[in-house]
């Protein structure tokens, strides 16, 4: 198998959406490996540059007919890899997410252990990290993060059922049981929401 061939099995098999730096592939490719493949596969047309720095593996829509816009958490994700950073993500970001806030954020926010930094991606879209004290980050999987961080800042009172439709619309089932497991420990009237959310049916 040629390289360009490796490099490209090697970030498919990451499913499609998937946003990856150079720093991503060190583990089985050069450096130079890397950039070299990554230019090639761009202009090819395989991947996509979203940011300096950054590409993804696009979406595409079979109904728009069209590549969708870059996961803006896989983004966020991908930058602290990069970095070494540990992240979380802001309430409001959150909530834009997840669908319930339909505001057009003049940057997604997320907390870092890092410097403050803001990026812009190709899109016109912004990512800030901002130097926190982290309070969340011991979830696994990041859907765990926004849905406690978007429960939090709406606040127990505002929760109804149309808020847990809303968050279970944005969720693959097949993960119910993993975020149910990696949120036991969030307060109690959280947990009890997030149970909701993540009924099958």
């Amino acid at each position: 198998m040629k390289l360009y061939e490796k490099v490209f099995y090697f970030i498919s098999g990451h499913k499609r959406g998937w946003v990856f730096s150079s720093s991503d592939l060190l583990g089985k490719f050069t450096r130079q490996e890397a950039d070299s493949t990554l230019s090639d596969l761009t202009k090819n047309g395989k991947i996509r540059r979203v940011a300096r720095g950054m590409y993804d593996y696009p979406k595409y829509s079979e109904l728009l007919q069209k590549e969708l816009s870059p996961d803006i958490e896989q983004v966020a994700r991908a930058y602290a890899r990069k970095f070494n950073w540990r992240i979380e993500v802001s309430g409001d970001t959150a909530l834009n997410l997840l669908g319930i806030s339909t505001q057009i954020p003049g940057a997604y926010i997320y907390h870092s252990d890092g410097p403050n930094k803001i990026y812009e991606l190709n899109n016109g879209a912004t990512i800030e990290f901002k130097k926190s004290a982290l309070k969340n980050i011991g979830f696994k999987h990041k859907e765990s993060s926004l849905i406690v961080q978007a429960l939090k800042t709406l606040g127990k009172e505002s929760i109804d059922d149309k808020i847990i439709k809303k968050i279970r619309a944005q969720l693959d089932s097949s993960n119910f049981e993993k975020i149910l497991k990696d949120t036991q420990s969030s307060t109690v009237w959280i947990y009890e929401i997030i149970k909701e959310i993540c009924k099958n049916g």
